[in-house]
């Protein structure tokens, strides 16, 4: 059994004890999450999709930790102008540990 959701601006397809890394969530480490955007789900007796979510359905997860995903680099420059600049980011991220799909 799995399930497609809407997690921090994206789709992840999770499935029971599975762990995601989503964009910084405003939930502290050790809690509880609760996920509600569930765009489809897949089990025994078939497939169910939402418009735009299904209902009655929701994942449950933990948050496990916040940290800084890994760095990118970028260079940008403007030809015949001697104009050069480099730069790096991190992204803010959390890991979500799936614990049980309810409602299926």
């Amino acid at each position: 059994m799995y399930a497609i959701v809407n997690a921090g601006g994206k789709q992840f397809k999770v499935r029971k004890d599975d762990v995601i890394q989503v964009y910084r969530l405003d939930t502290d480490e050790g809690e509880q999450l609760v996920l509600d955007q569930v765009l489809m789900v897949c089990d025994d007796s078939g497939v169910k999709v939402g418009k735009p979510y299904v209902e009655g359905v929701k994942v449950e997860g933990k948050v496990l930790k916040h940290f800084k995903g890994v760095k990118i680099h970028g260079f940008t420059y403007k030809p015949k102008k001697d104009e050069r600049r480099r730069y790096g980011h991190r992204q803010y991220l959390t890991s979500v540990k799936i614990e049980n799909i309810v409602g299926v």
